[in-house]
């Protein structure tokens, strides 16, 4: 952190690149193994629950289909909420690249800023796609459009399991 005496906007953000260039090494691209590795896991999430729709679809008459449309929503919210937003801060393809997400103050995640994250970045990606990911590189944390509105940082969990 900047010293307020010298520095008149000190650094708000607990975790500094310039002190621990460890913690954002590499960050960017274990994100977007995650992120493959997540989507996959939403995917077969969804058939058992798909499934569970449609049975209840004709236990309501064809009402219960009706959830359908907003499945794949349900389902990857639910997921992050569970996962990011869980105990760990990580959901299970970022435990698997060694990626954690923390607050700027350095809390973790919780289910409603979760799913707060995953909502900014489908946004973004629909409107700045391939941007989103190039906002990184220029970035000295590595954080995307979704990660600064939120004063959240990806880091890498080892070295912040070390760091702790």
């Amino acid at each position: 952190m900047g010293d307020p005496e010298r520095d008149p906007q000190p650094d708000r953000f607990v975790y500094s690149p310039e002190t621990d260039p460890a913690l954002f090494d590499g960050v960017l691209s274990k994100r977007i193994v995650a992120f493959i590795i997540d989507a996959i896991l939403v995917v077969a999430l969804m058939i058992p629950v798909a499934l569970l729709v449609l049975v209840l679809g004709f236990v309501t008459f064809g009402f219960g289909w009706a959830l359908f449309t907003p499945l794949f929503a349900i389902v990857a919210l639910t997921y992050i909420a569970l996962t990011l937003g869980g105990r760990g801060s990580a959901t299970p393809g970022m435990r698997v690249t060694g990626v954690e997400v923390r607050t700027w103050s350095g809390q973790r995640m919780f289910p409603v800023l979760a799913i707060l994250h995953a909502v900014l970045f489908w946004l973004s990606i629909a409107f700045l796609t391939p941007l989103v990911l190039v906002i990184g590189l220029f970035t000295r944390r590595k954080q995307l459009l979704h990660d600064l509105l939120l004063g959240v940082v990806a880091l890498n969990a080892g070295a912040l399991a070390r760091r702790e």
